[in-house]
């Protein structure tokens, strides 16, 4: 198989793990539509790649209409969405008692929802075309509950049983789902976690054992170049540092 002109669609795609993503499957030959809010640095990445196929789109995942535009644009340019990863994300560290309501509601919206609107814009093209693969960036705390992360897992632990869900409904279309659950990253995830100790030390764990993004990005990629017959549904990927 090869990532060469496949058109895939990349969300939260600004900075790290989906910043990376871009760059590395763009860099193989794939059409690249990068989406995120902060479409300065979606345009720095665009043009730091003058060569390569890299279409930008800003939107909020959170906000339906905006993504499916971003859809829209793919379908409009290219004729077809091989491939959409659902990548936005934030990571809010606070124990339950401190009752961060509006927070766990942010979370849930992005993290849950931002999925599920990646999936409701993308999916009806897909099981036209009869092929198609939707990714998401799940968490290793998708896989294991820890403290003051209670919500976060929670939203987590959701990705992970929607994408399950997905893939028993579309596999009869053609349609394949992974998640990519990766452990402490070097990206600036930190700076979701309002409480300014826990941000600390989730910075430190990142400088300490965190992965570059690029070794994540390497995940994708492989995931989605696989024969048409294999579907990798769920790929953990931690530094060697990680105990959790």
């Amino acid at each position: 198989m090869s990532l060469k002109e496949k058109v895939i669609i990349i969300t939260g795609a600004s900075s790290g793990i989906g910043a990376a993503t871009a760059k590395l499957l763009a860099s193989q030959g794939a059409k690249v539509v990068i989406s995120a809010r902060r479409e300065e640095r979606l345009n720095q990445l665009r043009d730091s790649m003058p060569e390569a196929s890299i279409s930008v789109v800003k939107a909020d995942v959170t906000n339906f209409e905006e993504v499916q535009a971003v859809v829209d644009y793919t379908v409009d340019k290219f004729g077809k969405v091989d491939a959409m990863y659902n990548n936005a994300g934030i990571m809010p560290v606070n124990p339950l008692i401190r009752l961060q309501r509006q927070e766990w509601q942010r979370i849930l919206d992005i993290n849950v929802m931002g999925v599920l609107n990646g999936i409701a814009a993308v999916l009806p093209v897909m099981v036209k075309q009869k092929h198609g693969h939707i990714l998401a960036t799940d968490s290793v705390a998708g896989h294991v509950v820890v403290p003051n992360l209670a919500v976060y897992n929670g939203s987590k632990f959701a990705v992970r049983a929607i994408m399950e869900g997905l893939r028993q409904e579309q596999r009869v279309n053609g349609i394949k789902t992974s998640i990519v659950s990766p452990g402490a990253v070097h990206t600036e995830l930190f700076n979701s976690i309002s409480d300014p100790k826990n941000r600390q030390v989730e910075i430190e764990t990142e400088k300490t054992i965190g992965l570059d993004p690029k070794q994540i990005a390497r995940a994708v990629a492989f995931a989605i170049d696989t024969p048409a017959d294999t579907d990798v549904n769920e790929i953990i990927v931690r530094p060697m540092g990680q105990a959790v």
